[in-house]
This record gives structure tokens, sequence and C-alpha cells, in this order.
């Protein structure tokens, strides 16, 4: 009897706990305890803000550090996003603003290779951001480095202030680390064959050229010898809108009443050809004016207009002249800007004539004159020239006083056309030792 009893103490041991005292519970296996998240590692942009420049700069290089988390192997791709969420009414859209960006990029130090960006919007991807760039792909590590340059024109400059994403994503397409560059666009210096240049003809005959910065502050670069022997001729006139880029035709009437074409050369540096001979007689003319796009308005001595225009694969340059009409003489000072005159009368009001592009049944080159301002007279020379500081493509008039300071009008939209601003800008002075501006 014992023998069993002692055997049954043992079995039930085996089952129960040895201390069955108050509070016991019986043991309860502890439940499952989840594996910690996956965090995503870190991009930080080095040296804060980027600016970049839009127009002819050059290129600026985001430099971007990564920090990737442990369990991250194999190749990684980087991906930067332009989070754009409006773009201009006309014009600009998701593929223009990503064939305007030029980059080339690099990682971990490499060699720089060109990458492209693209819109994924416009060919049917259904991705967050309208343009994006993929930067190079390469083997996971502790810490990465990419560089990305960056450059576009100025028509870019709308873009703005972002805070671009950026994320890195392993083979199966996880997110393995994400930040933001932040990158400012800018307006930077326009491309020469946007920019204007004004034209001064010393006392001596030297002809100087001042071409534009675009840079209202500072509209003008330092002036550069074009050459002397200029006060041969009684009136130069610009025929086609002599730009920074050293484009831009002139005509020149000497004493004899010659006139004579100097076509440009496209090099700022000698910006113009041998001279060509076009004909005589240009003296019964009193003003001339030109229209931007090779054509010549000339007023004669009874105050008639008439217009010369411009051929086309030909040896004379002008067609026969058209008469425009009389009642010209109300004029002092006759100025080409843009593709028609503007005119100051004698009361000191200037006024400025649109062309109507072929438009008119009758082959009036102009159109009812409209009203720039009064208070011109205040002025002893007035020139126009294409975009020297605004950096907004419109045409400029510059403008000397007594004292021999230069005044820039920048051109503005107003009553549907561009036309100098009322408000003015000082340039510098001492430009009484010029005799003639164009």
């Amino acid at each position: 009897m014992r023998t069993v009893l002692v055997l049954t103490t043992a079995l039930v041991a085996s089952v129960v706990p040895v201390s069955l005292g108050a509070g016991a519970a019986p043991a309860v296996a502890a439940p499952a305890v989840p594996a910690p998240a996956a965090e995503p590692g870190t991009v930080v942009q080095e040296g804060g803000r980027l600016t970049v420049p839009a127009g002819e700069e050059g290129p600026v290089t985001l430099r971007l550090a990564v920090t990737l988390p442990e369990w991250v192997t194999g190749p990684v791709r980087a991906r930067l996003a332009l989070p754009v969420k409006e773009f201009p009414p006309a014009g600009p859209n998701p593929h223009r603003l990503a064939a305007a960006l030029t980059s080339t990029c690099a990682v971990n130090g490499g060699e720089f290779a060109p990458c492209t960006w693209d819109a994924p919007w416009i060919d049917g991807e259904d991705y967050p951001y309208p343009v994006r760039i993929d930067l190079p792909v390469t083997e996971a590590a502790a810490t990465l480095t990419y560089a990305l340059t960056i450059d576009t024109s100025l028509e870019q400059a709308w873009v703005g202030s972002l805070d671009a994403p950026v994320e890195l994503t392993d083979s199966t397409g996880t997110v393995v680390a994400r930040g933001t560059a932040g990158l400012d666009f800018v307006a930077g210096t326009p491309a020469a064959k946007f920019l204007g240049v004004v034209h001064a003809r010393d006392k001596a005959g030297v002809l100087w050229r001042y071409e534009g910065t675009g840079r209202v502050d500072k509209p003008l670069k330092p002036r550069k010898k074009v050459g002397g022997g200029w006060n041969a001729y009684t009136a130069v006139v610009p025929i086609s809108t002599p730009r920074a880029d050293g484009t831009g035709d002139l005509v020149a009437r000497d004493k004899a009443g010659v006139l004579w074409l100097y076509p440009g050369t496209g090099n700022p540096d000698v910006p113009f050809r041998p001279r060509i001979r076009i004909g005589a007689g240009w003296n019964v003319y009193t003003a001339m004016a030109g229209r931007g796009n090779g054509s010549l308005v000339a007023r004669d001595k009874d105050g008639v207009l008439w217009n010369y225009e411009r051929t086309v694969n030909s040896p004379a340059p002008f067609y026969p002249r058209s008469r425009v009409g009389a009642g010209w003489n109300v004029y002092d000072t006759l100025v080409g800007y843009g593709r028609g005159p503007v005119a100051r009368d004698r009361f000191g009001v200037l006024w400025k004539y649109d062309e109507t592009g072929g438009t008119d049944p009758e082959g009036y080159p102009f159109r009812t004159r409209m009203k720039v301002g009064g208070g011109w007279n205040f002025y002893t020379a007035v020139a126009g020239a294409a975009d020297l500081g605004p950096r907004d493509y419109r045409g400029d008039i510059v403008a000397r006083d007594r004292s021999g300071e230069l005044w820039l009008h920048q051109g503005v939209y107003r009553a549907g056309t561009t036309m100098p601003d009322r408000t003015r800008t000082l340039i510098g002075g001492g430009w009484n030792i010029y005799d003639l501006l164009f």
C-alpha cells in the first residue's frame, strides 16, 4: 500500500508545481514579440539648399549623403523627383521641362556621366510627380554619396523653390532610404542671343559697343571698341536688332548721301563685316529708323515717310520704297524699337507704332499710334535695344539727359503691346562724350 502511494505522489508532482501557495498561476507560454519595423535610412543634402540659376551661368552640383540600414544588400537605385504642382498656362509642360534640364551624375566619387530627366505622367506611368531623374545603380553600403549637376535655360526660372523628394529602393522596390533636396530655381543670365546692345560714337569717330548683362542694377557691360572712322557718317541705323552675340545689321549714310550696309558677323569681338554699298541719294531723308527685321523707314524733307522692305536672297538689300504717309514732320526723333518705330513729338510725347505684319489690306505697315507718355523732351538722345537687363525678352530703351546721365526704360507689356515703361533706372553718367547713340 505504501508503494502505491509513493508512486501516485510522484506522478502528481510531475504535473502539478511543487508550490501551490496563494497567488500562484499555471505556467503559460510567453506571447511572440513582433520584430521591429525595418526603418529606411536617410538622405541628407550637403551644403544646404542649392540655387539653380536658369540661364548662362552653367551647371551647379547637388550633393547627397546616404546612410543605409545594415539589412540592405544588393543593388540600390536612387531617384529624385521635382514636385511641380502647377505649370504655366502656355508653353511649359512636364516633357518640355524634362527636356530643358541637362544633368550629369556620379556615385561614390566616380566619373560623371550623362543622366536623363523624364516625365512619367505624360508617358502614362502612375507616378506622383511630373518630372524625375534616376541616378546610377550601385551596390548597397553603409554610406553612399551622389553628385548631380543641373543646368537649364532662362525659360525655366518659373519653376521656383522646391523640396524635391529623394528615395533609394532595392531590387524588390522596397524603399531603403529617403530624404529631400532643396532646389531654388532663379533667373540667371540670358544667352547672348537674347541680350541687346547699345552702340555709341565718340567725338573722335570711334564706335564703342555696350553689351547687355541681363541685370537691371547693372544692365551694360564695360564698353568694347568696334573701330574708328565712324565720323564719316551722318546717320547710323540698326535695321535688324543688334544683340550681344554679334548678330544684327547696320546701315550708315555718309556725308555724300551714300548708304552702306554693315552685315553682322555673329562674333561679338568683331561684330560687323566689311561694308557694302547700297546706293546714293539718301541725303533726301531727315530721319531713318530700323524695323528690327532688316527693313527700314525713312522720312523725307516734306515729312513723308517711306518704307524699304528688306529683300531675301537678293544682291539688293531693299525692295523699291513704298509710301507710308505724310505728316511725320511733327516728330523730332524717330527711333527703331522692335518691328516698328517710336517717335517723339515736339511737345516731348513719345508714340509707338506697331507693325501690321502685312495684314493691312492697303499694305500700310503700321497700326494706329499708341501713346507711351510725355516728358521725353528731357532727353538729348534716345535709342532702342533688345532686352538689356530685366531678363524678360522685351525690348528696352536707353535715353541720355542733358547732364550726360543715361537712363534705362524697361520694356513692359501694356495696352496689348510692349512699350518702354514710364519709370526709369539710372545706368550711369558721362555719356555726353558721345555724339551718337543707337
